[in-house]
């Protein structure tokens, strides 16, 4: 595993803006020992508290996870150790601040899971590999985003003004910032970890005069397939590779939002070696910003490569899934509220309510007495009225779940399960029923840990619960997210072996209920 320094900072194109520092330590993780812990220590200078989310599938240990529901806050100040295995999780990822809308003032950055050397690469080693953090951008301090979004202000939300590309505005900008430049020679090959860290809007990205073929995309590696432009959604990572097969010359790389009906572009530079040619002509088109059909289409042909030679997280010891028992299914419904003047995201007519108390570490203290109620809240109907509530849901340990997300918004959503992957069966519009089972890609769905939700339409996934803990189910959509558009999956298992969950960490920090004299003496 190897680990690239955070997003440039918007400063570097003239704008002022307050910034998380975080400084990101941890153990590499070489081809040996891809499967050893990973250690991550969080140096935290702000004047709040923030929690990090580091890879996205934590094996065996939900107590890393680095959400509300799992971790108390790292204070102003202080730093905090955790350690988690990320298994045959081989692919591209970014970590970012969970609480308070940190991750809107840019604390961010790439994560490379690399393989073993006994695991084969299902496509020749590239010349070299780049990152591309790409996301929306407001030059607001993100205290007032914040405040702005829940609507008390009388005031509407922050319009993004630009889309970033490793944090730098576009090439040839008016205010004389840098742009992103990444070079290449003519006749080899490169990879491309393409991440949508933004906070809102989707992107489409193409490289002028060049195709992408996809390869991988957040832990799985792909069918192979050539794409002019790629649809890149909240919280998603791609690889592509790119080969320099054109005139020795500067080329456009465009990322421009889409799915919306803000049009803003972020633009870097595909530079040659030895090239003295600045980039020339018209930007690269994608199709339509408005082009549900093609964007759809194109995520139903990403289908896992069955040839691939690494681990197979189906029981069965395959890729496929036609002939699993489903033992659950939550079909979970995306929507807006408005409550006491405040704006609210929901699921199921119900808004998160974050307690002072981890329910991870309440369940482990007191079995979640005094902090949540398990399963109070339904998750395969809609609540008869707007509610506030700590939603907790029973997951069944090592049985099979179906999540159906529908999305009654009139923008994109995206949804993500701390723990586990997102088997992606299906896409479609209008209300879901059991009829669209039939539609359901069940012999090679892609397995990823983020997973697009059109407007006015559903996405189906299958998710295998084997991974025991407390996991935060989210919209990626950080303003539906802070707004309340979230639950917690709680997965048991009765037996204590530590080799299925590990037991607390020892610098487990402690917050709310957990530091009365009642709960610390039972730990």
């Amino acid at each position: 595993m190897t680990e690239r320094p955070p997003a440039g900072a918007m400063s570097r194109v003239g704008l002022q803006r307050y910034f998380v520092a975080i400084s990101f330590l941890l153990s590499l993780l070489s081809s040996p020992t891809q499967a050893a812990n990973i250690f991550l220590d969080w140096h935290i200078s702000f004047d709040r508290t923030i929690k990090p989310v580091g890879k996205d599938q934590p094996r065996l240990n939900s107590w890393e996870d680095g959400v509300s529901g799992t971790n108390c806050p790292i204070l102003p100040g202080k730093n905090w150790t955790y350690a988690f295995q990320v298994k045959d999780q081989i692919g591209s990822f970014f970590y970012f601040p969970s609480i308070n809308f940190h991750k809107a003032a840019g604390g961010f950055g790439p994560i490379r899971v690399n393989n073993r050397q006994v695991i084969h690469v299902p496509f020749d080693k590239p010349e070299d590999e780049f990152d591309l953090l790409i996301g929306d951008w407001n030059s607001l301090p993100f205290q007032l985003s914040r405040t702005l979004i829940t609507g008390i202000a009388g005031i509407g939300p922050p319009t993004h003004e630009h889309m970033l590309i490793n944090g730098k505005g576009p090439y040839n900008n008016s205010w004389g910032g840098q742009h992103e430049s990444i070079e290449v020679e003519q006749g080899k090959t490169y990879r491309l970890r393409i991440s949508n860290v933004g906070s809102e809007l989707s992107f489409n990205l193409r490289i002028q005069n060049h195709q992408m073929i996809l390869v991988e995309t957040e832990g799985s590696y792909t069918q192979k397939i050539t794409f002019d432009s790629l649809d890149v959604h909240v919280g998603q990572s791609y690889s592509v590779l790119v080969t320099a097969n054109q005139p020795v010359s500067d080329y456009f790389i465009v990322a421009a939002s889409t799915h919306t009906g803000r049009d803003i572009t972020g633009v870097a530079v595909l530079k040659y070696k030895h090239s003295t040619t600045q980039p020339s002509g018209p930007l690269p088109v994608g199709p339509p910003p408005s082009d549900k059909d093609f964007s759809v289409s194109q995520a139903k042909s990403i289908r896992w490569n069955m040839t691939a030679g690494a681990a197979r997280p189906n029981p069965q010891g395959t890729f496929n899934v036609t002939n699993v028992t489903l033992s659950q299914t939550f079909i979970l419904h995306s929507s807006y509220a408005r409550v006491d003047r405040r704006n609210h995201f929901t699921v199921n007519n119900v808004y998160y309510f974050t307690p002072s108390t981890p329910l991870k570490l309440a369940d482990y203290l007191a079995n979640g007495t005094g902090v949540y109620q398990l399963d109070k809240f339904p998750v395969n109907s809609v609540n008869s009225e707007v509610i506030e509530g700590t939603f907790v849901a029973s997951g069944v340990h090592k049985g099979w779940a179906e999540i159906v997300f529908y999305n009654k918004l009139d923008e994109m959503n995206s949804w993500h399960l701390d723990g586990f992957g997102f088997y992606v069966v299906g896409f479609g519009n209008g209300e879901w029923s059991t009829a669209a089972r039939e539609t359901y890609n069940l012999f090679d769905p892609v397995v990823r840990s983020t997973i697009q939700v059109y407007p006015g339409g559903w996405s189906a996934v299958y998710v295998y619960l084997d991974n025991p803990g407390m996991w935060n189910l989210r919209s990626q959509i950080l303003k539906n997210w802070y707004l309340g558009q979230e639950l917690y999956v709680r997965v048991y298992d009765a037996d204590p072996n530590p080799a299925k969950e590990q037991p607390p960490p020892g610098n487990l920090l402690h917050c709310g209920k957990s530091n009365s004299s009642v709960f610390v003496a039972l730990i």
